[in-house]
């Protein structure tokens, strides 16, 4: 429907005249972007949900599972590749003590000390570290590696907790380096086999209390067993809550996104509104600037606008 504007003249209807700047390719570089950043953000959403519920759903398991320690030892080989399944159960393995290194900066019941790392050279020719304890005090004093328990001679076979290697993320690993000769900044293949001439297994093994000083006892060789730990990802820690607090942040983003989309929609829309009726816009710009309302409105209008020249030449005109 067609209304009569002033003086009698059609004008095209109001509404279809306010959001004509819809059709601009500014508005379809805007509405696209929309149309793609909300799905984007809604899945991102709800992929750290389903992360956030994963470790929920394993840390059950992990509460509701026999504890891995009480299982019966096997054999290394039998136990690789380290998961979330074989970690923490006891391994066997058979072989001789080679080169041993000392891990610094780790603690036990709120103590700082180091590891005694002794890499076990198999009957496969692969070594397997082994963490025989823990053992108070700084790791760069000359006295510490003289006051570790020696290694075992001979052919020995260890039963120690399976473990995962380490990574940058492992409680009490140190990445900085410059470590003196000797220490050991990270329990894990990458940094050993550049340490020893022989391949390693990726994995190590701590052994409990009475076996961390070979044929002597944990408690008379002086170095305490260290405990292992429950496998990354598997409980409720603090990435876990990251995950949830990362879950909020894409949906709050993808709601940010659609209020930013229909604030934008409503100002442009009142301001087409107000030149239309002939208000000058309030970001100052003059009348026949290059405001996008002012082009749509003046597009809408070149009938009135040579009507009223034609009523201007008329009227100037002389009468005879």
């Amino acid at each position: 429907m067609v209304h009569p504007g002033p003086g009698g003249r059609a004008r095209r209807p109001y509404l279809g005249g306010v959001y004509r700047f819809l059709l601009t390719p500014r508005w379809w570089g805007i509405n696209l972007f929309v149309v793609l950043a909300i799905p984007f953000c809604v899945f991102m959403g709800t992929w750290q949900l389903g992360r956030f519920e994963d470790r929920v759903q394993s840390h059950e398991q992990a509460e509701k599972a026999p504890d891995p320690s009480t299982r019966k030892a096997k054999p290394l080989a039998s136990l690789l590749p380290v998961d979330t399944v074989t970690s923490g159960r006891p391994a066997t393995a058979t072989g001789t003590y080679a080169d041993q290194f000392l891990v610094p900066g780790r603690e036990l019941d709120e103590r700082t000390g180091f590891y005694v790392l002794t890499m076990l050279r198999t009957d496969g020719g692969k070594a397997l570290p082994v963490v025989r304890g823990w053992l108070p005090g700084d790791a760069d004093k000359a006295s510490a590696a003289a006051g570790v328990p020696a290694a075992p001679k001979g052919e020995v076979t260890v039963t120690g907790d399976l473990q995962a290697s380490e990574n940058a993320n492992s409680d009490g690993v140190s990445t900085a380096g410059g470590l003196p000769e000797g220490q050991l900044g990270m329990i894990n293949a990458g940094s050993l086999v550049n340490l020893v001439p022989y391949d390693v297994y990726d994995a190590w093994v701590t052994l409990p209390a009475g076996e961390a000083g070979g044929p002597v006892s944990g408690a008379d060789s002086g170095m305490r067993a260290v405990p292992a730990a429950a496998p990354q990802g598997t409980g409720l820690d603090l990435k876990a809550f990251q995950n949830l607090g990362y879950t909020g942040e894409w949906f709050v983003f993808a709601a940010f996104v659609l209020f930013m989309w229909f604030r934008l929609l409503r100002r442009e829309a009142e301001a087409a509104r107000d030149i239309a009726l002939g208000i000058p816009p309030e970001d100052g710009t003059p009348a026949g600037g290059d405001h996008p309302a002012q082009a749509d409105a003046a597009a809408d209008k070149p009938a009135e606008t040579a009507n009223d020249g034609a009523e201007t030449v008329s009227s100037s005109a002389p009468v005879r």
